[in-house]
């Protein structure tokens, strides 16, 4: 018997059939004889409804009357977190009262009530501390605690929200505060694949993973978890396991556990291939081949709050000028590139080219670190289908190139052909 947090995202709250589907699952776990906190998303599709409310008020009144607005109401974006965080209110409050009706004692809780502490930034705040002193006791006392996840309250005592995916991370801060033994994160799919099953209908779930490559594969596109999810599992030697919501009671149901990498079972040089969309290249043409060049561009897109990812330089012997490309979130182009605009006195280039046409696709494995071959393997596969790479990134245990969109599909089945992905690998050996 021990202390578990479980998480069910938007679709497995998505209506009231599904509540009390997830009631009967955590009545099992109460009933196993375990402490358990449960963390709920809002109702699928219910936080877009919140936002294109939001959306729609903003669409009322011209640039300058906005302005004139947040002078005399502030920052608008605290009452966007307490519209958008309503969502798991409800929902929260409504699988209470499914565990009730079940005999389970079990109570709701917000952010602001635990209190889940975060820092300044609205919409996508992180998490600084969160307090057990009362929701501890209430477990131990045989209580179910119900918390609305994605939320929590900053130092002015407002309402913050963590962003999107932020229920996941909501969860495992939750668990490492009460020390629970593992959390469990019911989704739509029964575990982590080697990519996605839509692409490739070959893609096998996978027992275990490490935390670092669940690190890699969803900061490169996977969505099943969120990064700073994965990341606070780690830094905290939290277990985590991901299955579906959506089996029926007493199926087979054991879902990905991801653990350390010690933990693992499976001995394979890479474990899965990910891919993103939300990608743009941006190309600055005859820069000046000076030192700090690049330090100045990085900067320019630093003030304007823009990640950089992959960086490519190529330098021009002839006239002492480099050709500098690198990526940013497709959603930050527009940003960036007026930033770059403004700088490029400062920075000087002669001109600009960007391009939104573009995907990152990424091998991950633990087995990078002591195979040699891999990136032979990748590049191989990828000029056989014809596919060109424009930019290259490694780590120790990734490898991402950019490529056209056109051909995101094809090099995702290419590449987990070319790495075996579809078969089971033998366990390890052990010494005798």
């Amino acid at each position: 018997m021990g202390r578990i947090v479980m998480k069910f995202g938007g679709t497995s709250v998505a209506d009231l059939d599904r509540i009390r589907a997830v009631s009967t699952r955590v009545a099992a776990e109460v009933a196993a004889g375990h402490e358990v906190a449960v963390v709920v998303s809002a109702m699928s599709g219910e936080t877009n409804r919140l936002v294109a409310l939001v959306d729609a008020l903003d669409a009322d009144c011209a640039p300058g009357e906005a302005k004139h607005a947040e002078k005399l109401g502030g920052d608008v974006h605290d009452e966007y977190d307490s519209i958008v965080a309503s969502g798991e209110q409800v929902t929260s409050g409504l699988l209470a009262i499914a565990l009730r009706r079940r005999g389970v004692p079990a109570r709701s809780w917000l952010g602001w009530q635990i209190p889940l502490r975060t820092d300044m930034a609205h919409s996508k705040a992180r998490i600084a501390e969160i307090e057990s002193s009362a929701i501890g006791p209430s477990l131990a006392q045989g209580n179910v605690a119900v918390v609305a996840g994605f939320q929590g309250i900053n130092e002015k005592h407002r309402v913050s929200t963590l962003g999107r995916g932020g229920s996941d991370t909501s969860a495992v801060a939750l668990a490492v505060a009460l020390k629970a033994d593992r959390c469990d994160i019911y989704t739509d799919v029964d575990g982590i694949y080697t990519t996605d099953p839509r692409v490739v209908p070959e893609a096998r779930r996978l027992n275990r993973i490490a935390f670092e490559e669940m690190l890699e594969l969803a900061s490169l596109g996977a969505k099943v978890l969120q990064v700073r999810s994965v990341e606070l599992a780690m830094n905290n030697n939290l277990p985590i396991r991901v299955l579906s919501s959506m089996a029926d009671e007493g199926q087979d149901n054991p879902g990905t556990l991801v653990c350390h990498e010690d933990q693992t079972m499976e001995e394979r040089v890479v474990s899965g291939v990910a891919y993103s969309r939300d990608e743009a290249q941006i190309t600055l043409l005859k820069l000046a081949d000076t030192p700090g060049m690049v330090a100045r561009i990085c900067k320019a897109m630093s003030d304007a709050g823009v990640i950089v990812d992959m960086i490519v330089q190529g330098i021009s012997r002839s006239d002492n000028s480099a050709n500098l490309t690198f990526t940013v979130g497709e959603r930050d182009l527009e940003t960036a590139l007026a930033a770059l605009e403004a700088a490029q006195d400062a920075i000087g280039f002669a001109d600009i080219k960007s391009d939104r046409d573009v995907t990152k696709v990424s091998v991950v494995g633990i087995g990078m670190r002591s195979h040699t071959g891999v990136a032979q393997t990748m590049f191989e596969a990828l000029a056989a289908k014809g596919i060109n790479i424009e930019v290259i990134a490694t780590s120790e245990i990734k490898i991402s190139v950019l490529i056209d969109s056109e051909y995101t599909e094809l090099a995702v089945r290419a590449l987990h052909s070319a790495f075996d992905l579809h078969e089971t690998p033998a366990p390890p050996v052990t010494a005798p």
